[in-house]
């Protein structure tokens, strides 16, 4: 990819992008976008919008990595113009900060009235036959003609077989012209607004999956922040699977330029210091506490300058407005809110153009700290006395344990590996036991639920989503899918490691209190280590 500077003021001088003199009517081989800036990037100092215009097309080389096949990336002052092989250039444009819109081009000419008209007839004239079009024109530089004429004498070319509607066109018609070239297209395409990602620092974004936080970081992106994430696990391997899988796509469709990685610090531990040390009615509140210190200490490591989050004043019983003030004073960071006044459906609505929300809708909440009347009007003197019995090594311990993740640089196979697979029974989890019936009854795990396989995984949406499954099979690998499959459903299920001989070695176990602790995983840590 090339990319020539721009001149310090005006248009930099033109590389030919269509060969020869003439109407020529088609960009030539391959595809050709025409980049429109955000307009907050267009009102920046000269020295400023240097400094966006490189840290933007570095992100563009980075959006564009992918395609096979030469593309040049050109610099202008005012526009930035892509050159690929194919139409596949145009798939990651919309997903990249600092431009407003783009448009493939469909026809290029020289800036000349005649050449203009004979161009646009050309490649509009069948298009627009018994519809209702306009001709939209703008100009820049020093031309014989206007931008009325433009519209005014294409529209008439193209009138004999259409209708003029510039209220409610059925096909628009566009028209630039700058110094060196027209350029005609149907579509502007909506890009991702905002300020080349990276240009205004570091932040960290605690994520739980859900729709909130991610669209929270998102939008703090949107910004020019390059985003670190932070995942307080209170939910298991299962979990942490989905909170993977959504922070990879939310990395891989809107990080270019960056390389956002993801900090899991496993908070079973820290969970059980709570429950023993705190008042139930100051659970939530004394719970975020914890995560924003975990939040402050790996944003320390790693550089970066603010907190986000995803809470919304009112949504929930932590996030009411004096609760915020006392959960507030534990971090030594801004903490940024981006959604403090936006509602739920506001919310989802945004997930769904982000493209993250069928994977944050099956994201469950984990309601283990639910206490039944939480404190709604904390103060940070009675949250700071409520945690004086708290030892808050544990929760030190946890975040050097913490285990980071390369989010662009993760597979799919690396986000399955780990999660599927349990070693232990966890406490209250319900065992299904796969094999055939004759099987099961020569032994069995006490209190276990046979299950055919093949029904069970045409039925198990019927099971209570809010339970923990642990599944066996003869070898623990046919189980494995099946658990795949419910992960990917929101369920919190495993294949037991070893299948029924993996069991078997737990049962000398079933009445020591360690046999049934936390789930571990098949590398025999505990939960996410």
């Amino acid at each position: 990819m090339t990319a020539p500077d721009p001149q310090e003021n005006g248009e930099a001088s033109g590389r030919a992008t269509a060969s020869g003199g003439g109407a020529q009517c088609t960009p030539g081989v391959g595809c050709v976008a025409m980049l429109r800036l955000a307009g907050e990037v267009t009102t920046k100092s000269n020295r400023t919008r240097r400094r966006f215009h490189r840290r933007l097309v570095e992100n563009l080389r980075d959006a564009l990595s992918d395609v096979e096949g030469e593309v040049e990336i050109e610099r202008r002052w005012s526009r930035l113009f892509v050159r690929g092989p194919d139409r596949s250039i145009l798939e990651p444009l919309g997903r990249v900060f600092g431009l407003s819109t783009y448009s493939e081009i469909e026809g290029l000419c020289p800036p000349q009235l005649d050449a203009i008209v004979e161009c646009g007839e050309q490649l509009f004239g069948e298009r627009v036959k018994g519809r209702r079009f306009a001709v939209k024109a703008r100009r820049s530089g020093e031309h014989d003609f206007d931008s009325y004429d433009v519209q005014r004498d294409l529209g008439a070319a193209l009138n004999p077989g259409a209708e003029v509607d510039l209220d409610h066109p059925e096909v628009t018609v566009h028209v630039e012209v700058r110094e060196d070239r027209a350029y005609l297209y149907s579509e502007k395409v909506e890009s991702g607004r905002g300020l080349p990602l990276g240009v205004q620092g570091r932040a960290l974004a605690l994520i739980s999956g859900g729709f909130d936080s991610v669209v929270a970081a998102w939008m703090t992106m949107r910004r020019g922040v390059d985003v670190d994430y932070l995942f307080c696990n209170l939910g298991g391997g299962a979990y942490r699977r989905m909170v993977l899988e959504v922070a990879k796509e939310l990395a891989d469709r809107w990080s270019y330029g960056t390389r956002p990685d993801l900090h899991v610090v496993d908070f079973a531990d820290v969970q059980d210091e709570l429950r023993r040390s705190v008042d139930e009615s100051y659970w939530q509140v004394i719970l975020k506490r914890l995560m924003y210190r975990a939040g402050s200490a790996v944003a320390d490591e790693v550089g970066a300058e603010a907190l986000v989050t995803g809470e919304s004043i009112g949504q929930v019983s932590s996030q009411t407005l004096r609760n915020l003030r006392a959960i507030d004073g534990v971090a030594d960071l801004p903490v940024l809110r981006p959604l403090v006044g936006f509602d739920k459906e506001e919310i989802i609505d945004r997930a769904r153009r982000i493209g993250t929300f069928e994977l944050s809708a099956r994201v469950r909440e984990y309601c283990a700290m639910v206490p039944g009347r939480p404190v709604t009007a904390a103060s940070p003197e009675r949250a700071l006395e409520a945690e004086a019995d708290l030892d808050l090594e544990v929760l030190s311990g946890a975040v050097a344990e913490r285990a980071t993740f390369d989010l662009r640089g993760l597979t799919e196979s690396e986000i399955a590996s780990g999660h599927l697979f349990i070693d232990r029974i966890p406490e209250g989890a319900s065992v299904l036991d796969t094999r055939p019936e004759g099987e099961y009854d020569e032994w069995h795990w006490p209190g276990s639920d046979r299950r055919d396989f093949r029904r069970l995984r045409e039925e198990f949406d019927e099971l209570d989503p809010e339970r923990t499954y642990v599944l066996v099979c003869a070898e623990g690998l046919k189980t494995a899918h099946l658990a795949e499959e419910m992960q990917e459903a929101g369920y919190e299920a495993y294949s037991l490691q070893g299948g029924v001989r993996g069991l078997k070695e737990l049962e000398p176990m079933m009445d020591d209190e360690a046999g049934a602790g936390r789930p571990r995983s098949a590398n025999g840590g505990d939960g996410d280590d």
